[in-house]
């Protein structure tokens, strides 16, 4: 079997790209800056199959384990099992998904005696409209449009939404230096990861499909975020959202003015899991989700 992989980087981009898309997907690892952001953590590596799929391998805690190959969705099947092959008689190892999306796991249909299959709970990603996250209308969101309105008035005239760019990047560097100064040390080690996926977003940025912007208070950064397009579900992915804590309406405002600015038509915003954590939870339940995008577990049975 000749797949040869291997580590994900910015330049992988381009390779990638045409992969992207090809069948019904509304995970945030639909799009290719969530595998760069957390290509160390989990190891990623990629192989191209046939020049007609992308295979992965990954890793966590010395287990490997891949996800849905980027393919077209009526050969789905097809390289599903080709890497099933490749786990039992290269690697040696049970064949194992983690956060295999919705769609494609619906499409397999896989029988239940080889294959196990677990939803993982506490990693469904929301789904949002985005039309009310752009205009926070209704009831739902009244509090939200409070918040951001306090935020303008206790602020005004000092405050300034840029979109960024590469140039920008220090800016980003301080802010992330305090940000992760203030979570101290007992903190989740994933935190350092994605520290470090950000600098390697801000490094290779204009050759990744990204947009990002910051707010700004007496020219000073005081929040930022980072997302991406999945143009086939015309769909906004949120990877990163950080704002000062301390100032009330920040993180409102900073969420509701990047859509505004950089993601003016999409019709959907995915702002990823929750990881389990209850506060991250319960700020997400907050803007009234209007789905969510459930992720699986697939074990092979031996």
């Amino acid at each position: 079997m000749n797949l040869e992989f291997k580590p994900v980087e910015a330049q992988d981009m381009e390779v990638i790209a045409p992969y992207i898309g090809l069948r019904p997907n509304k995970s945030c690892d639909s799009v290719f800056l969530d595998s760069f952001i957390w290509r160390k953590y989990y190891h990623v590596r990629y192989a191209i199959s046939d020049g007609r799929a992308v295979q992965w391998i990954m890793q966590d805690k010395g287990q490997l384990f891949s996800a849905l190959p980027l393919c077209r969705e009526e050969e789905l099947e097809h390289y599903f099992y080709e890497m099933v092959d490749y786990f039992n008689n290269v690697l040696h190892s049970p064949f194992r998904i983690y956060l295999a999306d919705e769609e494609g796991t619906e499409k397999l249909n896989l029988d239940s005696a080889k294959f196990r299959i677990t939803e993982q709970e506490d990693l469904k990603d929301y789904l949002y409209d985005g039309d009310a996250l752009r205009t926070l209308a209704g009831k739902k969101l009244h509090k939200k449009k409070n918040n951001i309105n306090a935020f303008m008035r206790e602020y005004e005239g000092r405050f300034e939404y840029r979109k960024l760019c590469c140039s920008d990047r220090d800016d980003v560097w301080k802010f992330l230096d305090k940000w992760r100064e203030q979570k101290g040390e007992e903190v989740e080690e994933h935190l350092d990861y994605e520290v470090h996926g950000i600098h390697e977003i801000l490094k290779n940025c204009s050759t990744l499909p990204v947009e990002m912007g910051g707010v700004y208070i007496d020219d000073k950064m005081e929040a930022f975020t980072i997302g991406s397009l999945n143009a086939r579900e015309n769909m906004a992915v949120i990877h990163i959202e950080k704002a000062n804590p301390e100032i009330r309406g920040l993180y409102q405002y900073i969420n509701r003015e990047f859509l505004i600015h950089e993601f003016p038509q999409v019709s959907l915003v995915n702002r990823e899991d929750d990881l389990g954590l209850e506060g991250l939870r319960k700020a997400k339940m907050s803007y009234n989700p209007i789905g969510f995008e459930r992720k699986y577990l697939i074990e092979q049975i031996v």
